[in-house]
């Protein structure tokens, strides 16, 4: 009896360590993260290029425990008629998931949402007359949708 109710103990011990191991490392990150986090989220292509470089090497990273998951474009398409947005659209999510977590997201959500246009923007002009055209105007409908129901 004594026995198994020392394992039990144990295992309960084992438990909260962990939890609070858990906690602690969460709570640990990096004091710098909001200021890594902004600097990946603003409207520039030198925003979007680093915040890519990091995403291909997320564990350089790790100790600031970003949510780096995404499911790209949502319910859209995530290449839309043929346009590359999945990328864009991964980058917006990071934003959306990473300011939530730190109880940020409503004074960030328009810029992450006009990065997310530039993003789109930037993908479109790598097309030229009609195709440039389409491309622009799916990415203007993609922005407001994300205004609008992001």
């Amino acid at each position: 009896m004594h026995r198994r109710l020392a394992t039990g103990l144990a295992a309960s011990a084992l438990s909260l360590v962990t939890v609070v191991a858990t906690a602690a490392a969460a709570d640990a990150a990096p004091a710098d993260k909001p200021q890594v986090l902004s600097s990946w989220t603003q409207t520039s292509a030198s925003s979007y290029n680093t915040w890519v470089a990091a995403r291909n090497n997320q564990s350089a990273w790790s100790a600031y425990g970003f949510d780096w998951s995404t499911d790209y474009c949502s319910s859209s398409p995530d290449n839309p008629f043929g346009f590359p947005f999945s990328t864009s659209c991964a980058r917006h999510d990071f934003g959306y998931r990473n300011y939530k977590a730190i109880g940020a997201f409503d004074a960030n959500k328009s810029r992450l949402d006009s990065a997310f246009y530039e993003d789109l923007k930037r993908v479109c002009a790598n097309y030229s007359g009609a195709s440039k055209t389409a491309c622009n105007s799916t990415a203007w409908t993609y922005y407001q949708a994300v205004k609008a129901f992001g």
